[in-house]
C-alpha cells in the first residue's frame, strides 16, 4: 500500500492547481484530478459523481481507473448502505477497508463485486448543507486507509468543486457575454430572459468567487456575494465607485488599473495575478480575469470582472519553497557530515590505538594524544549536530526511562527559556520505560517546549508532567491506532494565548502556521506526530483560547526486564569466544581496514568485502561466518538490501549496521529489523566490541 508521506501534500495540491488551472471544461477538470489522485495514491479508481433531485440517484459524470472498468454513468441511492447516505448527509467521509468483512456492506456484496471494488473512500460536496456530489476513490483490494490519505481526498473534493463551479460559472458568463451582451449588464431589468434571470441568480450566490460588472470609465455596475466575501465591501458600499481602489498605491501609482482595462480592449482579455487591497486595508493574493462586453453592434459597453483569492496558495507555495530549500541545505549538510565521519572513524580510531600502545609513563606524549582525541571528538559531535539538522538519522529505538529522559532535559528547558516562564515538572514515579529513540524523543520534548514559549510571549508558565495510564479497548479506539495496555503520558502544557477550534483541527497538518511569515516552517508539529506515530505512539491536543495548551505523548510502556537487558552490556571491552568468524563490508577503505584490524585484535576472524555483491559470494562458501557487520551506503546495493538478501541464504544472522548517516527510508518504518544494531560513525574499538558481542549473544 503506498501511505501518502506529509511532506508530499502540499506539493501534490499544488500540482493539481497547476495541472488544472488552464482548463474551462468541467469534465476535464475532473478527469485530470482523478488521474493525479489515483497515481498518487496507488488505487484503481477515482470518480465524481453529482447529486440528482432529492437524494434518489446520482450520475458519475467523469473517472480515471487503472486495471478496472469504467463506471460513468447514472445509479440509485437504494443500491447503497443507509450508513453511506447518512454520512455523506453529514458531511462525514464513508470509509470501507475490506467490503468482503465490513458488516455495512454485507448485503451489497454483488455490486461491489460488480464494480471490483474493495476498499473505498466516498468524500461528499456539501453546499448550503446539501449534498450535491461525492469524490470516490476505489480499490479492488482490501487497504487500510491512512488519516493523512482522507484529509488529503477531503482537500482534493473540496478544490475539485471549486474548480468545476467556478469553469461552469465562467463558462456561461463568457457564452453569455457573446451572445447577449446587452442584457447582462442589466441583471436587474425585467426584460431578462428566463435563463437569463437564472445565471443572474446562480452569479450572485457564488461566494469563492468575486464576479462583477465594470462600465466603460471602470466603475462597479454590479456586485455578488463572493465579491463581499473576498473584498470586504457590501454592495452599496462599492456601486458606482472606480475599481482601483481595489489596487495597491503602487500599483495606482503605476497605472496598472488602467493599463489592464485598455489591455483588454485591444488584446480581448486581460489576465494576472498580484496583491489586492480588501476594504479594511488588508492584503490578498488575486488572480484576475477581465472579459470585454459588447452590445448587439460590436461596441465595447463594459467589462466582466472575476477575480479569486489565492493567498493561501501562494503561501503554501512559499512555504514548500522554503522547505525545499531546507531540504537542499540539509542534503548538503548531511553529505559532508557524512563523508567527515568516514575520517574521524579513521583518526579517532587510530588515535585509540595508539594511545592504547603508547607508553603510560611517556606523558608529554599521553598529553598530546588526549589533547587530539579531545579536538576529534569535538569534531564528531559537531558531525551530530549537522545530522540532526539534517534529519538524517534513522531510529534506534530502545527501551528509555521516560522519567530519566525528562528529568535530564527538564535542566537544558530552564536554562534556555526566557525568565519569564516558570518552569514546573510534575513526575510519577510508575511511568517506567518506553521503546523509543531518546534523541529524536528529546528533540521531540524540545519541540513543544518551543512551540509552549512562542505562545507565552508576556510569560507564564510550562508545566512537564509524566504519567502511566491503563487504556482499555474503547479509549485505544477513540484515541486511534494503539493497542490496548499500559501506556506512558508526557505532557507539556502552557499558559499561552491558547488555539481556536479551527487552528486545532490544523495544528498536525505540514506546513500550517500561524507565526507570520518567515518566523516558522509549520512543520514542528507534524515531524512531532510523525516520530511519535513512528514509535508507536500517538499525540493529542487539549487548548482553549486565552488560556493555554496541553500536548499529550501517548507512547506504549516496555517492560523493565527487557530494558534491563538492552542496558546490561559489560562495561570491560568483550573479545570473542572460540572461533567467531565476521564479514566486514565495507567500501572505505580506510574504515575496512580500521575495523577489520579492531576485530582481530580483539580475536575474532574476520572476512571482509568492499561492495555487497563480493559479500553476497562470501556468504554461502563460509558458513561459519556469524555476524554481519555493513556500512549502510554501500555502492549500487545498499547495506539494507544486503542484510535482506544475505537473510534469505541465512535467515538467523545477525546484522550490525554502520552509518555516517541513514536516510529514515533504509529502515521499515525509520525502525531496525530484530536481531540487528545500528553504530553510527565515528565509533572506536570499545563501541564496536560492544555491539558485536551484544548481537552474538542475543
Amino acid at each position: 500500500m503506498t501511505e501518502v508521506p506529509l511532506q508530499t501534500a502540499p506539493s501534490f495540491l499544488l500540482s493539481i492547481d497547476e495541472a488544472t488551472r488552464a482548463l474551462a471544461d468541467p469534465s476535464e477538470i475532473m478527469q485530470v484530478t482523478a488521474a493525479l489522485l489515483v497515481r498518487h495514491l496507488g488505487v484503481n479508481r477515482c470518480a465524481y459523481a453529482e447529486v440528482e433531485g432529492e437524494l434518489d440517484a446520482f450520475e458519475v459524470t467523469a473517472d480515471y481507473c487503472e486495471g478496472v472498468p469504467s463506471v460513468v454513468g447514472r445509479y440509485y441511492f437504494s443500491d447503497l448502505s443507509a450508513e453511506c447516505l447518512r454520512s455523506m448527509q453529514a458531511g462525514e467521509p464513508y470509509v470501507v477497508e475490506d467490503s468482503a468483512t465490513d458488516q455495512r456492506t454485507a448485503g451489497m456484496q454483488a455490486i461491489y463485486r460488480q464494480l471490483q471494488v474493495r476498499a473505498v473512500i466516498c468524500m461528499p460536496l456539501l453546499k448550503a448543507g446539501r449534498l450535491v456530489a461525492a469524490l470516490m476513490l476505489q480499490s479492488n483490494r482490501p487497504r487500510r486507509w491512512q488519516r493523512e490519505e482522507i484529509d488529503l481526498v477531503r482537500l482534493v473534493a473540496s478544490r475539485c468543486w471549486e474548480s468545476i463551479e467556478r469553469a461552469r460559472i465562467e463558462r456561461r458568463l463568457k457564452q453569455v457575454i457573446n451572445e447577449k451582451h446587452d442584457r447582462v449588464g442589466q441583471a436587474h431589468s425585467a426584460e431578462l430572459t428566463a435563463p437569463d434571470r437564472q445565471f443572474a441568480q446562480l452569479v450572485a450566490g457564488v461566494a469563492d468567487c468575486a464576479i462583477y460588472m465594470l462600465d466603460l470609465d471602470g466603475r462597479v455596475a454590479s456586485w455578488n456575494v463572493g465579491a463581499e466575501r473576498i473584498k470586504g465591501y457590501e454592495a452599496d458600499e462599492i456601486i458606482g465607485r472606480h475599481f482601483s481602489q481595489f489596487y495597491s498605491i503602487e500599483d495606482r501609482a503605476a497605472g496598472l488599473p488602467e493599463r489592464s482595462l485598455s489591455l483588454v480592449a485591444t488584446q480581448g482579455k486581460f489576465e494576472s495575478e498580484g496583491w489586492r487591497v480588501r476594504k479594511d486595508g488588508s492584503r490578498f493574493w488575486a488572480n484576475v480575469l477581465i472579459d470585454p462586453i459588447y452590445d448587439t453592434d460590436r461596441r465595447l459597453v463594459g467589462y466582466a470582472k472575476i477575480t479569486r483569492d489565492m493567498t493561501e496558495r501562494r503561501l503554501m507555495q512559499e512555504q514548500l519553497n522554503q522547505a525545499q530549500k531546507m531540504e537542499a541545505v540539509g542534503q548538503l549538510t548531511g553529505g559532508v557530515a557524512h563523508d567527515f565521519n568516514n575520517l574521524l572513524t579513521v583518526i579517532l580510531g587510530n588515535l585509540d590505538t595508539v594511545q592504547r600502545r603508547a607508553p603510560a609513563d611517556d606523558m608529554r606524549s599521553q598529553r598530546a594524544l588526549e589533547h587530539a582525541m579531545r579536538g576529534a571528538q569535538r569534531a564528531a559531535a559537531l558531525t551530530h549536530q549537522l545530522l540532526a539538522f539534517a534529519r538524517r538519522q534513522s531510529l534506534n529505538p530502545k527501551p528509555t526511562s521516560v522519567n530519566q529522559l525528562v528529568t535530564a532535559l527538564l535542566e537544558l528547558i530552564r536554562r534556555t527559556l526566557p525568565e519569564g516562564i516558570a518552569v514546573q515538572s510534575r513526575i510519577s514515579g510508575v511511568v517506567g520505560h518506553v521503546s523509543v529513540d531518546a534523541n529524536q524523543m528529546e528533540s521531540a520534548l524540545l519541540n513543544l517546549v518551543l512551540n509552549a514559549r512562542d505562545a507565552m510571549h508576556a510569560g507564564g508558565t510550562l508545566t512537564i508532567e509524566t504519567e502511566m495510564v491503563e487504556l482499555g479497548a474503547e479509549e485505544t479506539w477513540h484515541l486511534g491506532d494503539l493497542q490496548p495496555g499500559p501506556h506512558a503520558i508526557i505532557s507539556v502544557s502552557d499558559t499561552g494565548v491558547g488555539m481556536s477550534s479551527e487552528v486545532m483541527t490544523r495544528a498536525f497538518d505540514p506546513f500550517f502556521t500561524t507565526k507570520p511569515l518567515g518566523q516558522g516552517t509549520g512543520l514542528g508539529l507534524s515531524q512531532v506526530f510523525g516520530f511519535v506515530k513512528q514509535s508507536g505512539g500517538t499525540v493529542k491536543l487539549q487548548s482553549e483560547v486565552g488560556k493555554g495548551t496541553t500536548v499529550k505523548v501517548y507512547l506504549p510502556r516496555v517492560s523493565a526486564a527487557s530494558a534491563a537487558r538492552s542496558d546490561g552490556r559489560d562495561k570491560d571491552v568483550p573479545r570473542a569466544r572460540g572461533s567467531e568468524t565476521i564479514l566486514v563490508v565495507e567500501d572505505e577503505e580506510d574504515v575496512r581496514s580500521y575495523s577489520v584490524e579492531c576485530l582481530q585484535e580483539l580475536g575474532f576472524s574476520v572476512l571482509q568485502a568492499c561492495d555487497a555483491s563480493s559479500a553476497l559470494r562470501l556468504i554461502p562458501a563460509h558458513p561459519e561466518i556469524r555476524l554481519l557487520f555493513t556500512d549502510v551506503g554501500l555502492p549500487r546495493m545498499n547495506g539494507r538490501e544486503l542484510a535482506e538478501e544475505a537473510r534469505r541464504m541465512r535467515p538467523e544472522l545477525p546484522v550490525l549496521f554502520t552509518t555516517g548517516y541513514a536516510q529514515d527510508a533504509m529502515f521499515q518504518q525509520g525502525k531496525l529489523d530484530p536481531n540487528a544494531e545500528l553504530l553510527t560513525k565515528p565509533f572506536n574499538r570499545a563501541q564496536l566490541a560492544e555491539r558485536v558481542r551484544y548481537l552474538l549473544d542475543a
